[in-house]
């Protein structure tokens, strides 16, 4: 039993080790934030107030997601849009009292044309949707990862939708070999041609959060870089709730380019960033 003890604690110690060793590599090798985003500097507080005082409005699409749920209660704590409409494929339960003046829209996403109205008088639009290969097949995938993202954009361009925030994932690139990522990066360039007033993209690494439907790889890699984002800061991982904070704090800002694509360091220098 001695011997047993002794073996574990080595092993701790051991695995310990590594992952220090990890994290230094992922450390030196991270690429650093955009000067925009450390350098923001903003009372947040004021910011809301201002935004507030515009008395905007916003649709959510995903919210029944990982990102999508937190972002909803982000939204929800922060109060800065005077009406917040969820449009999905089913309605949503919530026992919640912060949760009882949301609009709720359901729609038929293979039949979205049918729907424009669900799309109409928005400010802000927050798209969260998407699924996994390995859940929806790869058609499926493409399907909504791709036809139903875009589509619903043009519907809320369309509506009058001025400021778009798109969550995509690091390494989207249009060129890309693989599917996962030549797909969300089709539909950036995509919906970067629509011409929102303002479009805010998000490019998150791994998500560390406790996914509700979960493989056991996904299990292990979160688990993972949860560990080494412990010890230091990586472009490779990020914490869901971070995210949200990110998306809900960049709304408050008014960029001078049009078209801005935050990277996993962004998204955690803004969404870790405080109000004075």
């Amino acid at each position: 039993m001695k011997v047993l003890g002794t073996s574990l604690g080595e092993a701790t110690w051991l695995l310990a080790v590594i992952i220090l060793i990890i994290a230094a590599v992922f450390n030196y090798f991270d690429d650093s934030p955009s000067v925009k985003y450390t350098s923001m500097a903003e009372d947040l507080k004021n910011l809301e107030e201002t935004f507030r005082q515009q008395n905007k409005t916003c649709f959510v699409l995903g919210a029944s997601g990982e990102t999508g749920r937190v972002l909803l209660q982000e939204l929800l704590e922060r109060n800065i849009f005077s009406k917040i409409t969820l449009i999905g494929r089913r309605r949503l339960s919530f026992e919640d009292e912060a949760y009882k003046n949301l609009v709720q829209e359901v729609v038929d996403f293979e039949k979205l044309d049918d729907h424009a109205a669900a799309f109409k008088g928005h400010d802000v639009g927050y798209c969260c949707l998407g699924t996994t290969r390995a859940k929806a097949g790869a058609d499926g995938f493409v399907r909504v990862d791709h036809d139903y993202v875009l589509k619903s954009a043009e519907l809320a361009k369309a509506g009058g939708c001025a400021h778009f925030h798109l969550e995509s994932s690091r390494g989207a690139d249009k060129n890309s070999n693989f599917l996962y990522l030549k797909v969300k990066g089709q539909v950036e360039a995509e919906i970067e041609a629509l011409g929102f007033d303002r479009l805010a993209i998000y490019r998150p690494g791994v998500l560390l959060v406790d996914r509700r439907e979960s493989r056991p790889g996904e299990w292990v890699i979160r688990k993972f870089f949860g560990a080494v984002s412990a010890v230091c800061s990586t472009s490779m991982a990020i914490p869901i709730q971070v995210v949200a904070k990110a998306i809900v704090s960049n709304t408050l800002r008014q960029p001078e380019q049009k078209t801005e694509v935050l990277e996993n360091k962004d998204i955690t220098s803004v969404g870790l960033s405080k109000g004075k």
